[in-house]
C-alpha cells in the first residue's frame, strides 16, 4: 500500500533530476518510488549521520562538551603573554 508524502518543488525537481541521471547512466527506468526506498534504506542504515544533520549548530559547546576538551590540556610551566605569540606568529 502505497502512501503519498508531500514535497516541495526543490525536493520533487531534485528527484526529477536523480531519476534523470539514473536512466542516463544506467539505462534503467526506476520509479520515483523506487529511488526514494533506495535513499530511505540508505538513510536507515547510517541513522545518526541522517540525525545529525538535523541538530542546530555545535556552537557554542555545551558545558560537557567544553570540559571534554578541556580535560586533555596541562600546564607546561612557562607562561605566554601576547607578545610571545606574535613572535611565534610572525617573527
Amino acid at each position: 500500500m502505497a502512501t503519498a508524502v508531500k514535497m516541495d518543488e526543490e525536493g520533487k525537481s531534485l528527484l526529477e533530476e536523480l531519476q534523470a541521471e539514473i536512466k542516463l547512466r544506467t539505462g534503467k527506468k526506476v520509479t520515483q518510488q523506487e529511488i526514494m526506498t533506495s535513499l530511505l534504506k540508505d538513510a536507515h542504515e547510517s541513522k545518526s549521520e541522517v540525525v545529525d544533520s538535523f541538530r542546530e549548530s555545535t556552537v557554542p559547546l555545551s558545558e560537557e562538551e567544553r570540559e571534554a576538551f578541556h580535560s586533555g590540556m596541562f600546564s607546561s610551566g612557562v607562561e605566554t603573554d601576547e607578545d610571545d605569540i606574535d613572535d611565534i606568529l610572525y617573527g
